[in-house]
């Protein structure tokens, strides 16, 4: 699977939610796009990543 342009190694098929933690993400701190279409953080435990899919993490930063 191709994550922010690269081949990344993960267990599939698994979770959105799965994969973010496997990555060392938190899944309330980031925004992701899978296949092209954003997806609800209350998604991630459902929506599936398989072989061959795209997915775009964005992570959230506050400031002030």
């Amino acid at each position: 699977m191709v994550a922010n342009g690269q081949e990344v190694r993960a267990e599939l098929p698994c979770s959105i939610e799965r994969f973010l933690l496997a990555q060392h993400l938190l899944p309330r701190s980031v925004v992701v796009e899978h296949n092209g279409l954003a997806v609800a953080p209350s998604e991630f435990s459902r929506r599936q990543v398989q072989a061959g899919d795209r997915l775009e993490i964005i992570k959230i930063v506050a400031g002030g």
